[in-house]
Protein backbone atom coordinates (compact mmCIF):
# COMPACT_ATOMS: atom_id res chain seq x y z
CA UNK A 1 0.00 0.00 0.00
CA UNK A 2 1.33 3.40 -0.99
CA UNK A 3 1.75 6.15 1.25
CA UNK A 4 -1.35 8.44 -0.72
CA UNK A 5 -3.54 5.34 0.03
CA UNK A 6 -2.67 5.11 3.63
CA UNK A 7 -3.42 9.10 4.09
CA UNK A 8 -6.88 8.66 2.48
CA UNK A 9 -7.64 5.57 4.89
CA UNK A 10 -6.63 7.49 7.70
CA UNK A 11 -8.52 10.78 6.99
CA UNK A 12 -11.61 8.76 6.37
CA UNK A 13 -11.02 6.81 9.25
CA UNK A 14 -10.55 10.47 11.51
CA UNK A 15 -13.95 11.69 10.01
CA UNK A 16 -15.75 8.88 10.86
CA UNK A 17 -14.48 8.95 14.71
CA UNK A 18 -15.02 13.03 14.71
CA UNK A 19 -18.44 12.66 13.39
CA UNK A 20 -21.28 12.92 15.94
CA UNK A 21 -23.76 10.44 16.44
CA UNK A 22 -26.62 12.47 15.50
CA UNK A 23 -24.61 13.35 12.03
CA UNK A 24 -24.26 9.27 11.59
CA UNK A 25 -27.87 8.77 12.58
CA UNK A 26 -28.79 11.40 10.12
CA UNK A 27 -26.70 9.44 7.52
CA UNK A 28 -28.53 5.98 8.45
CA UNK A 29 -31.50 7.00 8.76
CA UNK A 30 -32.25 5.51 4.92
CA UNK A 31 -30.46 4.17 2.53
CA UNK A 32 -31.04 7.02 -0.18
CA UNK A 33 -29.15 9.25 2.68
CA UNK A 34 -26.54 6.99 3.37
CA UNK A 35 -26.51 6.67 -0.77
CA UNK A 36 -26.45 10.29 -1.01
CA UNK A 37 -23.70 10.89 1.36
CA UNK A 38 -21.17 8.58 0.08
CA UNK A 39 -21.87 9.92 -3.59
CA UNK A 40 -21.10 13.17 -2.41
CA UNK A 41 -17.54 11.64 -0.55
CA UNK A 42 -16.94 10.21 -3.58
CA UNK A 43 -17.51 12.96 -5.92
CA UNK A 44 -15.00 15.30 -3.53
CA UNK A 45 -12.43 12.13 -4.16
CA UNK A 46 -12.71 12.41 -7.80
CA UNK A 47 -12.07 15.82 -7.50
CA UNK A 48 -8.82 15.71 -5.17
CA UNK A 49 -7.86 13.49 -8.30
CA UNK A 50 -8.52 9.81 -6.02
CA UNK A 51 -8.65 6.85 -8.73
CA UNK A 52 -11.29 4.40 -8.64
CA UNK A 53 -9.00 2.26 -6.60
CA UNK A 54 -8.48 4.65 -3.76
CA UNK A 55 -12.15 5.63 -4.07
CA UNK A 56 -13.07 1.81 -3.49
CA UNK A 57 -10.21 1.59 -0.36
CA UNK A 58 -12.31 4.42 1.12
CA UNK A 59 -15.31 3.32 0.85
CA UNK A 60 -13.79 -0.19 2.41
CA UNK A 61 -12.80 1.81 5.52
CA UNK A 62 -16.23 3.35 6.00
CA UNK A 63 -17.61 0.15 5.81
CA UNK A 64 -15.45 -1.94 8.14
CA UNK A 65 -15.87 1.25 10.55
CA UNK A 66 -19.54 0.88 10.11
CA UNK A 67 -19.63 -3.21 10.51
CA UNK A 68 -17.50 -2.76 13.59
CA UNK A 69 -19.27 0.35 15.37
CA UNK A 70 -22.88 0.84 13.58
CA UNK A 71 -25.83 -1.06 13.74
CA UNK A 72 -28.36 -1.16 10.63
CA UNK A 73 -30.78 1.06 10.63
CA UNK A 74 -33.09 -0.80 7.95
CA UNK A 75 -33.41 -3.48 5.53
CA UNK A 76 -31.09 -2.24 2.83
CA UNK A 77 -28.22 -2.05 5.34
CA UNK A 78 -29.20 -4.49 7.42
CA UNK A 79 -28.69 -6.72 4.24
CA UNK A 80 -24.91 -4.79 3.20
CA UNK A 81 -23.94 -4.99 6.84
CA UNK A 82 -24.32 -9.50 6.50
CA UNK A 83 -23.07 -9.45 3.54
CA UNK A 84 -19.74 -7.50 4.57
CA UNK A 85 -19.33 -9.62 7.49
CA UNK A 86 -19.28 -12.73 5.41
CA UNK A 87 -17.31 -12.14 2.78
CA UNK A 88 -13.52 -12.10 2.92
CA UNK A 89 -10.99 -9.49 2.17
CA UNK A 90 -11.26 -9.32 -1.58
CA UNK A 91 -15.05 -9.85 -1.40
CA UNK A 92 -15.35 -7.04 0.59
CA UNK A 93 -13.04 -5.17 -1.79
CA UNK A 94 -15.07 -6.12 -4.70
CA UNK A 95 -18.22 -4.73 -2.90
CA UNK A 96 -16.89 -1.47 -2.16
CA UNK A 97 -15.85 -1.10 -5.68
CA UNK A 98 -19.67 -1.83 -6.61
CA UNK A 99 -20.86 0.56 -3.68
CA UNK A 100 -18.70 3.39 -5.37
CA UNK A 101 -20.13 2.10 -8.85
CA UNK A 102 -23.71 2.81 -7.67
CA UNK A 103 -23.35 5.91 -6.08
CA UNK A 104 -21.50 7.26 -9.35
CA UNK A 105 -24.91 6.59 -11.12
Amino acid sequence: MNNNTETVENKVEDKLNEMSQEKKDNILSSFNEFKSYLGDKVTKGEKLGLNDNQLALAAKKTADYLATHEEPQNEAQYLLHELWKVGNEEEQHHLAHMLVKLVKE
